[in-house]
């Protein structure tokens, strides 16, 4: 895991490997003021003994200057360069998991959830990234002030530092006692932060009924549910952490009392003779070192703390890095799509292997190219699920799927995928103009081309109303924009795509009648060589079709023209009469 963490630091590398080298200077300058201090002291002020002179006060009050501007200089560059590794750093990571996504199947996405992603690529990334910049300073920082400290202390007086020796072990068994019971807390907060991102983001997507149903209550409960769970979570944690700094406070106290009670003794005992025993800037020096250990200790202690909160978040970035698509492109794979025909060699599908029953069973289908092939069923028989094997969104659990007489498990993905165009059942817009999002289809669609792709696709004449008509802004999911319209818009920008294969799954919903006949109408006009697959609830819509077929709980009970099913499925002519004799869609 650190290993695959550690490689995206890539072009930060030397502000990485600078941070701990400056932070060597500034821990070695703040070792050595201590011992210039007793230095001063003893030797530049001195005692009524052995008088100081003023050369060794300018002397050594110059060293402590010089010191403290290396020490300080150093401090800076240190802080620069992990500031600057660690930003980085995340970027790179952000940048990987990103990238990674996208070469996601749906499949992979389901395996994590969508909250739980965006949580990953935000939160998680922050506490690494916090980690990785106290690794950098303070996992150095800290060891190299206790050794250098250490050892001067054990130079002015190794009797009285063995009191570090009683402490040291003290502090690390407490340390490792809060920590481990830390750790397993906050991978159960992280965990918990998915569901409350999940919890949000229905909340706001869902908004508009939220409010239709007056459900604000509700919505609120669930929302303070699951942030009380992170609370007491959180609180636990902390209750832990708590004890840290009593304990740390503790030893320094205890240690600088037992420290400055001994070395007292030792200059009482000396006469303050330097010679002889212990002077009073050793003293001073050897309370200072005291502190400088301890205190490394308790940054050692926050380190272990952030790489704590930080271990469970990495392991889940690792996690999203290490995940393979199971829809990926073949070695030598096929990269022209030569038609539009469609064959489904007795193709059975389920959405996970472990899944009791299959979504699809034993498909055995032959569409040919330019066909116009409609799709009948009701709820959960498979439609949408069928149509989302052509473009490999899913792969089938058995049987074979054919695009133009090829495999479709031996086309470049991105080659299959140009192919063939899909409207959504959940149709998506995103920010921008309308030419942006038309664009989609074909990035270097002249303005003509996308003007005559809405005018097939019946859009046109409300994008005139609008003031700036194309230019027109389309706000985050199309939310200024009615739901007819939205799928006007991506029926257009598919279009644009001039695609071998087009696949309206339910797009035409919610569109009138009309409207509705006049983009099939255009449908055979613009793209009369494209195969194309219309999923509907309304008979109407697929009534002119070459090819019907009725799928009931995944399977094909029959295919043929409409006069012909008509007098042969009974649940055709069922879902026929039902819609016309009572007026039904049509109304």
């Amino acid at each position: 895991m650190i290993k695959k963490l550690a490689s995206r630091v890539r072009e930060y590398k030397k502000q990485a490997i600078a941070t701990p080298l400056f932070m060597i200077g500034e821990v070695a300058m703040e070792a050595l003021i201590p011992m210039i201090m007793a230095w001063l002291i003893d030797r530049g002020i001195g005692t009524d003994e052995h008088p100081g002179s003023m050369e060794l006060i300018f002397l050594y009050g110059g060293l402590l200057l010089a010191a403290a501007v290396v020490s300080l200089i150093s401090g800076v560059l240190a802080g620069r360069m992990a500031a600057v590794s660690s930003a980085g750093f995340a970027r790179n990571l952000r940048h990987d998991m990103y990238y990674r996504i996208q070469d996601f199947s749906f499949a992979n996405i389901d395996k994590f959830s969508t909250a739980s992603i965006i949580t990953r690529l935000t939160t998680d990334v922050t506490n690494v990234q916090n980690s990785f910049q106290m690794i950098l300073r303070m996992a150095v920082r800290a060891p190299l002030t206790l050794l250098f400290s250490l050892i001067m202390a054990m130079t002015i007086n190794a009797r009285i530092s063995m009191v570090f020796l009683i402490a040291l072990p003290i502090l690390g068994v407490g340390i490792y006692l809060i920590m481990s019971r830390t750790h397993p807390i906050f991978q159960r907060v992280f965990k918990t932060y998915d569901k409350l991102n999940n919890v949000v983001q229905e909340n706001l997507r869902g908004i508009r009924v939220v409010k239709s149903f007056v459900r604000e209550d509700y919505e609120e409960k669930k929302f303070k549910n699951i942030s009380n769970t992170i609370y007491t979570d959180f609180v636990k944690a902390e209750k832990n952490i708590a004890f840290m700094n009593p304990l740390m406070m503790t030893c320094i106290f205890t240690c600088t009392l037992i420290i400055a009670w001994l070395g007292a003794h030792e200059i009482v005992k000396s006469g303050n003779d330097i010679a002889n025993g212990m002077t009073t800037g050793q003293l001073m020096s050897l309370i200072t070192y005291t502190i400088q250990i301890l205190s490394s200790l308790m940054m050692v202690s926050f380190t272990f703390l952030m790489i704590t909160m930080s271990r469970a978040s990495a392991q889940r970035i690792v996690e999203i890095l290490d995940e393979e698509s199971d829809i990926v492109s073949p070695e030598n794979a096929v990269t022209v799509v030569k038609d539009g025909s469609i064959d489904f060699d007795h193709v059975s599908f389920r959405y996970k292997k472990d899944s009791e029953r299959e979504t699809l069973e034993d498909i055995d289908l032959h569409i040919p190219s330019g066909a116009v092939v409609g799709i009948l069923g009701g709820t959960g028989s498979g439609k949408s699920s069928l149509v989302q094997l052509i473009p490999r969104l899913y792969d089938a659990t058995e049987g074979t799927v054919r695009i133009g007489g090829v495999d479709a498990k031996e086309y470049d993905l991105t080659a299959l995928r140009d192919g063939v165009a899909m409207v959504l059942q959940k149709n998506e817009l995103f920010s921008g103009t309308i030419k942006d999002n038309l664009r989609w289809g074909n990035e270097d669609a002249t303005d003509e081309e996308m003007e005559e792709a809405c005018r097939l696709a019946q859009a046109d004449p409300f994008i005139q109303d609008f003031p700036d008509k194309y230019e027109t802004k389309i706000e985050q999911g199309g939310t200024n924009v009615s739901g007819g319209q939205k799928q006007r818009l991506c029926i257009a920008r598919a279009l644009l795509k001039k695609p071998k294969i087009l696949i309206l799954d339910d797009s035409t919903s919610a569109v009138d009648t009309r409207t509705d006949a006049q983009i099939r109408a255009g449908f055979r006009s613009y793209i009369p060589e494209t195969t194309k697959l219309i999923i509907a609830q309304r008979v109407s819509s697929v009534q002119d079709a070459d090819i019907i077929v009725v799928l009931d709980n995944g399977r094909v009970v029959d295919t043929g023209k409409h006069e012909e099913l008509l007098e042969r499925c009974e649940i055709y002519r069922e879902v026929y009469e039902s819609q016309t004799k009572g007026g039904g869609a049509d109304e």
